[in-house]
Order: C-alpha cells, then structure tokens, then sequence
C-alpha cells in the first residue's frame, strides 16, 4: 500500500477512539435550554436578521452554542464551545500564546451534578472534539446527570494543529516497497519546516496538556473531574491524577497504558498474541479448519511471498470503485493486518481476507484496510504524535531482535527512530514513567483481543490501585466502553465510586465476533 507522508508518522497510532466504536451508531443531545443558564440573544422582531447564538457563562468562560462535526461524515452533536488561551511553553508564561478549542456537551437534568466527565481522546493525535461522535454512545446514560468536556489537546483539532498539509499534498511518490529510513527522515523535515512557522513542537507534550486541562478546570468553575481516557488519553488521565489528586472524583481507563510503558517498544509482541489467539479460534472451529486450514500459517507463507517479491496489485476502491493500483509488500502486509485487528468485527474477517490475498485476490483485504486506514489518518495529528513520543518515549526505546520474524517485525521501532532523528524533543519530569498509585476510584477495561493494550498492561496499572478494579471483556479487541453493557457499568461506577462491588455480571453475555467463512458470513 502507498504509504503517506502522514501514514508513515501515524504508523505508531495507537489509535483510541477507533475499532469497534467507529461502527457505533451516536445520539446526538440537543443543548439544554435552562434560562437561568443560557440566554438567547435575538434581533428585534422587526428585523429580519438572524438570531444571535445562545450562550452559557460557566466560571470564566463564555459558551457559545456549537455544533461538532465528524470529519468526513454529515454527523453532528450539539454543544457549548469557546476558546482559551495558554502560553505555549509553561515555563515562561510571556511565551507565545495558543487558543486551544474546548467543548462542553451539557447533561439532560436541569440541575446537573457538580462533578464534571473529562473524555481524554487517544492516538496520541485525536481530537476530543473530533472523535466525540464514535465514542457517544458509551456517554449515553452518563448524560442523565453529568456535563462532559472535551479539549482538544494542543497541536490537535483547532488547538494549534501541528499539520503538515503541504508535505502530505507534495508526497507523490507513490508505493513504498519497504521501510526507507532516508526517505522518512526528508518527509519528517519537511513537515517540521511548516509546523516550526506557527509551532514549536517542543512543547506539545502530555505534561503539557496536563497543565492545560487544570487551567480549563479553573476557568470552568473548578469543578471535581470524572477523568475517562480511551488509549492513549489514558496516559494523559494517570499524569493528571498524580498531579492533582485532589481535583479528580473518578478515573476510567479504557485501552490501558501503564506509565511505565515506552510506547512502541513491545507492539510487535502485541499484534503476534493478538493474531495467534485470534487464528486459533478458526484452528479449534472445524468449519473454519476445513474452509482456511492454519490461518496462521497462511499469513506467514503470504508475508514471505511478498518480502521475496513485492509486486503491484489492482483493486476496488469501495468508496467510489474505481480501480486503484497499489505495491503489495511485506510491510503493507503487516500495517493492514494491524489495522485489522483492532476491532472484533474486522479480525473476524481476517482467516477469509487473507486467503482471497494468498490465492491472489486483495480486493477484500486492502479494500476493507483503505475504509480503515482513511478513518486513521483524517483523525490523526502526526506532528502532536511525533512530539509526545520524541520527547517521553523514544530515548528509552531498546533494539528487539527478537521480534524481527513477526508481522510487525522491528519496523516501528525503527520508524520512531528515524522521526525522532530529526523532530525536537521537549522535556520529560523525572516521575513521567514512575507508576500510578492511588485510593480514588478506579475502573479498568481491557479487550481480551486488544492487539495494541493487551490486558497485561491493565494488570500492571491495578497493582497501584488501593480501589481499582479491572474488568477484561471476552472476545473484544481495543477500545471497549461502548461494547455490550459497558455503558450501564460505567454510569453506575461514576455514580456509586465503588468498583469492587459493580455487578458486571452482564459482561458475560459478551462473545467474540463469528469468524468469516465466506462473504454471507460465519456457519450458521
């Protein structure tokens, strides 16, 4: 598959906000209407002038009545929006000031509670804003009693986006056949020559945003936070609470990622036991045995194929059919397969994709891979991503030899690598990777399947947790606060704050996806 300026700096995504819940359907919520609260401002009758948006004083802040969009998509949400500015860099507060983009989905009660829901998006480089719309259902009934902010992180969204337009429209060059260090290293300058004229991505780090998320707390009022980070915003969710425990009710991580973890480093191991797990499903069904045989043995005669000759290939664009020519490699291989397990829905579809590709038919697997990856890569900020894992992650990344022979291989170490090579790195506290410990209610999700936050690292961050709990739901891969009954448990978590007594006995309905035997579906 051609590969993007933008692709090959988002191939580190850890993606929070996309899997399964990019297939949810979202409701969105009308703004409440309390006159003590919003005052709509209109032209006199007379005048036939169009009326003034509502607005909405809370703390210091002035909301204004908003829509929020899903990029690509005709889907809205209403809400309350403004900006705020911060210094760029928070060591000196006379630095250059940004406007970060914030967004306030008001609760259905008339008189909601004091405490406030914080949604923490992932990547790092999605927008809270932007990414919204897949995870709303998961909000559903938390709605009932309590507003929720969303922030778009500096460098994402309309917070000072650390884009690279031209780079992305200036690369022309088509299908890369394999991992092409200098190549990556000129694409990453010429992103950094753009994003330097309005940037300095020094300073778009997690403690950053740390900082920014207590300034908007303060202009809002100083309300109490229900922090639920998904991926990602995990990580941003387990800073703040060490740096103000006194301000946070509640957390819910979703995706976890342990403090501890150098992002990047252990991928390859993720995506192997994600797919030998997955492929042993079809191994141990007979109907799947008989129509695919070892999928898994399958993927690697495939993977080795194309390492020994990367070829072109035709195939259908399903969003507008037309015939698309792309080179088929082993890397391709690995970055489709990737994105295919994130979700149960995809990974179900994989033992049939990849033997259509092993008998030369890759219309299924890079068709289904472009609708994903499109999706990736319109919700992802590259810049905002190189500068949080150059600057917390990437000096601590070691060589793994050992993963040379999987999927993945030792590619995204050593893409990080090569970005982190030439993109400025700020700096990182002393504690960043010290572990999370801490009494205030905690609830933990993992997907048995997740290919990217496997349960252990749920497990690594409960250690730390005098009143954590970890729930680790069968059958799903990343991302599960909107699978099954999910939502109910998490209201009744923010509302009771007593995760070791939730009756999560509904979780056990829960299943993994059906696997594909052909194109009509799983056997009946």
């Amino acid at each position: 598959m051609a590969l993007k300026s933008r692709t090959v700096l988002r191939i580190v995504v850890i993606a929070g906000g996309l899997g399964l819940l990019a297939w949810k359907q979202f409701h969105p919520h009308a703004p409440a209407t309390d006159a003590a609260d919003a005052v709509a401002e209109t032209a006199p009758a007379k005048s036939q002038a169009a009326a003034k948006p509502a607005t909405w004083k809370r703390g210091r802040l002035t909301l204004t009545a908003c829509e929020l969009g899903r990029p690509d998509s005709g889907l809205t949400t209403a809400a309350w929006c403004a900006s705020f500015e911060v210094p760029e860099n928070r060591d000196d507060p006379h630095s250059r000031k940004i406007k970060l983009n914030l967004a306030v989905i008001r609760s259905d009660a008339q008189v909601p509670a004091k405490d406030m829901l914080v949604f923490l998006a992932g990547g790092p480089g999605q927008a809270a804003t932007e990414t919204w719309p897949m995870i709303a259902p998961a909000f559903e009934p938390l709605l009932a009693h309590r507003d929720v902010l969303l922030i778009d992180q500096r460098g994402t969204g309309q917070s000072n986006p650390l884009d690279c337009k031209a780079a992305d429209k200036n690369d022309k060059t088509g299908a890369v056949a394999g991992f092409d260090a200098e190549r990556l290293r000129a694409q990453v300058v010429t992103c950094l020559k753009e994003v330097q004229a309005k940037a300095d991505p020094r300073f778009y780090t997690t403690t950053a945003a740390v900082a920014d998320l207590e300034d908007a707390r303060q202009a809002l009022g100083a309300p109490s936070f229900d922090l639920v980070g998904v991926s990602y915003g995990t990580r941003v969710a387990q800073q703040y609470a060490m740096h103000h425990p006194d301000t946070v009710r509640s957390i819910l991580l979703d995706g976890v990622v342990p403090n501890q973890l150098v992002l990047g480093e252990d991928f390859a191991r993720n995506l192997e036991d994600a797919l030998k797990a997955q492929f042993a499903r079809c191994t141990a069904e007979p109907s799947c045995k008989a129509r695919f045989g070892d999928s898994y043995q399958t993927l690697y005669q495939l993977r080795d194929a194309l390492r020994a000759n990367p070829h072109k290939v035709s195939f259908r664009d399903p969003q507008n059919y037309q015939t698309v020519e792309r080179t088929l490699s082993d890397d391709a291989l690995a970055s489709v397969v990737r994105l295919f397990a994130y979700s149960p829905v995809t990974t179900a579809l994989l033992p049939l994709s990849i033997d259509a590709a092993a008998h030369g038919d890759v219309g299924p697997l890079l068709g289904q891979a472009k609708l994903i990856s499109g999706d990736m890569a319109d919700s992802m900020n590259g810049g905002m991503q190189s500068s949080v894992i150059c600057s917390e992650d990437a000096d601590l990344l070691k060589p793994r030899p050992q993963d040379a022979n999987t999927i993945l291989g030792t590619r995204m170490i050593d893409t990080l690598q090569a970005v982190c090579s030439v993109w400025p790195r700020g700096t990182r506290p002393a504690d960043f990777h010290q572990p999370l410990k801490t009494a205030i209610p905690t609830l933990l999700l993992s997907g048995q399947f997740d290919p990217v936050t496997p349960p252990r690292y749920g497990e690594e961050v409960l250690e730390g947790l005098s009143n954590g709990r970890h729930l680790v739901l069968n059958g799903q891969g990343h991302n599960v606060i909107a699978a099954g009954c999910m939502p109910t448990l998490v209201k009744n978590f923010v509302e009771k704050l007593d995760p070791k007594k939730l009756d999560a006995s509904c979780l056990d309905r829960l299943q993994p996806t059906p696997l594909f035997i052909d194109f009509n579906g799983a056997t009946p």
